[in-house]
């Protein structure tokens, strides 16, 4: 007991009950260079941090005393034990397996939502996939004959990942083909190509151009580690225009072969054709995508805020990613377990949880849940392995939201990071955003501010039929899980005293990113050698000093009005504009050039008369057009300069200031903006405000 006032002491996090602000993020910065805390001389499990407290200190020691990652690690088994074979009804069991997780742990309002699975409903512009069971599928050789243990190349009864998701199938009873290989030139159309009825061999083909040759299918060569020479890729993207198959696409068969089994089959056709029996025995179907949520309910009940943690299952790897939302049911489930046992006090926000399909399922809950969305003032997202700590590359980068997003949570998850992981003995890296996954919440039609950790395997094995629990470490499981719990924890016991120290930290933050950017520009000067590099510098960098500033100041208001803070920091950077000017005007006297004037950049007249507005929330798959009919430009399914743009597009905003703010956050470009986005308003993406 005395140990737990004096944790109350020390944080004051957890006494008050009110509430602090919640605002609308916007923007960051140039790339900075990961922070990285190399590796200290404590004592494998002992916390060992940095001397002094802070109102985070006593809450990472509980965790970290109280986190099971053996409890962890069997979740992660669990879960992958069922979701290896990938399909729906396995899916469905595994919702219902989660569920029950999340009773045993005591989470409340545990419930399991269903998505659509038809091929045609979108959420957001998300097409929701097909449904599809798999019962067998098997290839082997017929001739020429073969050693016995070289015959079957591919069984999903025996390794699941054989099989591609969404293959489609054989006729009952399997078929007897010939494989080939692809044409040299596989920009030409392989209607006259010799596929018809075959296999066609090679990792990187069009499926729509296959299913147009009349091709059976293809196999699929393992390209993600050629030194795991018996496992194989799982393949999981198999829509013709975009991720998951969807209504009307091409039922191709499709298996996926190990790279021993690849350079056997290559050295076979150098001798001649190799037949081949092909068996599959799947089925697409209208049907069910689940999705699990439950909830520590805060003090406030159902009109509270929320802090949000998200991790996808349905997939076939323990690492990617049982591991992600097994350590958030078990931060979760630890918090549950100290609040009932009068350790920490129940948190004035509810602390609500998210298993879901990736994306699909995600934007699937926003969509039926929009009143809780407008509540949740937090997120962290977990798609992550939790791979061996003696390996390289396991050591956890902590992804910050998109530059129209940035938030004090950045600021908060990094300060939390950089006490944490020197007490556990580990290094880790922050970086800007990038997505690839669930982490994109924090986007202005969402605004949900969410951080996320990535780590990797320490070898390389994402989406093989390597990722399987025996390359988990519990110690990783555990600081995910101490740090999702710290954080969903801090976040929902906030009270003003707790918001003004985290807008202090995005304070800081706005200091470091103004000065490293301006750094950055002043280094770039120094190395001009003419008068127009000089004259775009000026524009741009100082242009860059005030979007620093904007983006800064809205995550420091977004926690806690500052106004001193905020006067300083204005003053901090108009500091560094007459810093940059000052660098240019010098330069240009080493040079013997005049005085350099800002080199406005050139804009379609017709940008600023545009102004645009997003229909939906979530990025833009393109999935219901097909790529031939794109006009060349880009799907925005995931992270670059399009997606970023449309972030910034918000109705208000001119299409040149959209075009300015995406190529300060991506660099600039020589796209082609304003016909991007006459495209998309042609297809009804994003609609044309009059202003």
């Amino acid at each position: 007991m005395k140990k737990f006032v004096l944790f109350l002491m020390m944080s004051s996090v957890f006494v008050s009950a009110q509430t602090g602000t919640r605002g609308r993020p916007s923007a960051s910065s140039v790339p900075q260079s990961p922070v990285v805390l190399t590796r200290g001389h404590g004592f494998p499990g002992r916390l060992q941090g940095p001397a002094g407290q802070s109102p985070v200190t006593d809450l990472l020691k509980l965790l970290f005393e109280n986190v099971n990652s053996a409890e962890a690690l069997a979740n992660v088994r669990r879960i992958w034990e069922n979701d290896r074979w990938f399909d729906f009804a396995h899916f469905q069991q595994t919702a219902n397996n989660v569920a029950e997780m999340m009773r045993q742990a005591g989470l409340e309002d545990v419930q399991i939502g269903y998505a659509p699975a038809d091929g045609t409903t979108q959420s957001g512009f998300w097409t929701e996939p097909m449904a599809w069971d798999a019962h067998g599928g098997t290839l082997e050789i017929v001739s020429p004959n073969v050693p016995e243990d070289m015959r079957v190349i591919a069984d999903y009864q025996r390794v699941p990942a054989s099989l591609c998701m969404w293959s489609g199938p054989t006729p009952a009873g399997g078929v007897e083909t010939e494989i080939v290989l692809p044409p040299s030139d596989m920009s030409k159309p392989m209607r006259n190509a010799d596929l018809k009825g075959k296999l066609v061999l090679g990792g990187h083909m069009s499926k729509t151009a296959l299913a147009k040759a009349g091709a059976l299918g293809m196999i699929h060569e393992s390209a993600t580690n050629p030194a795991l020479l018996d496992e194989r890729d799982w393949v999981n993207s198999f829509g013709d225009n975009g991720w998951a198959f969807n209504k009307g696409n091409a039922p191709l068969v499709c298996f996926s072969i190990t790279p021993r089994s690849q350079q056997y089959l290559h050295q076979l056709l150098e001798h001649g054709p190799v037949k081949v029996r092909a068996n599959v025995d799947t089925r697409y179907y209208t049907g069910q995508y689940p999705y699990i949520s439950g909830a520590i309910l805060g003090t406030d009940g159902s009109a509270a805020e929320e802090v949000f943690s998200l991790g996808h299952i349905f997939e076939t790897g323990a690492g990617d990613n049982a591991t992600g939302f097994s350590s958030i049911l078990e931060a979760t489930a630890t918090l549950n377990r100290l609040i009932k046992e009068g350790k920490l006090p129940r948190p004035k926000r509810t602390i609500r949880i998210l298993a879901m399909g990736e994306r699909y399922g995600t934007l699937a809950y926003l969509y039926a849940h929009q009143d809780r969305v407008k509540r949740t003032i937090a997120g962290m997202c977990i798609d992550s392995p939790a791979g061996f700590q003696n390996l390289a590359g396991t050591d956890y980068n902590w992804v910050l939201n998109p530059q129209s997003a940035t938030s004090f949570v950045d600021a908060f998850a990094v300060r939390l990071a950089s006490e944490y992981f020197p007490m556990v003995d580990r290094p880790f890296h922050w970086s800007e955003y990038n997505s690839g996954t669930d982490n994109d919440l924090g986007e202005p039609m969402i605004n949900i501010p969410t951080v996320a950790p990535r780590g990797g395997h320490g070898i390389q094995a994402h989406h093989t039929s390597f990722d399987t629990p025996s390359q988990i470490d519990p110690d990783s499981l555990r600081d995910l899980s101490v740090m999702n719990a710290a954080y969903a924890y801090f976040i929902a016991s906030a009270g003003p005293d707790q918001m003004h120290w985290m807008a202090q930290l995005a304070l800081s933050r706005g200091y470091d990113q103004i000065n490293a950017a301006a750094q950055n520009s002043v280094d770039q000067i120094a190395a001009a050698n003419n008068a127009d590099t000089l004259g775009r510098l000026l524009y741009w960098e100082t242009a860059r000093v005030d979007y620093n500033l904007m983006r800064q100041s809205k995550a420091v208001k977004q926690a806690a009005d500052l106004p001193q803070g905020l006067a300083d920091l204005a003053s901090f950077a108009d500091n560094q504009k007459a810093r940059i000017n000052s660098a240019v005007q010098q330069r240009a006297a080493e040079l013997h050039l005049g005085a350099i004037q800002p080199s406005v950049p050139a804009m379609n007249p017709e940008a600023e008369k545009i102004i645009v507005r997003r229909k939906k929330m979530g990025t833009l798959t393109m999935d219901d057009i097909p790529v031939d009919q794109r006009e060349g430009y880009p799907a925005s399914s995931f992270w670059g300069p399009t997606t970023a743009a449309l972030y910034w597009s918000d109705g208000t905003r001119n299409l040149a200031e959209v075009i300015k703010l995406t190529e300060l956050e991506t660099g600039q470009s020589n796209f082609d903006w304003v016909g991007y986005f006459k495209f998309l308003e042609r297809h009804r993406y994003v609609d044309f405000v009059q202003p």
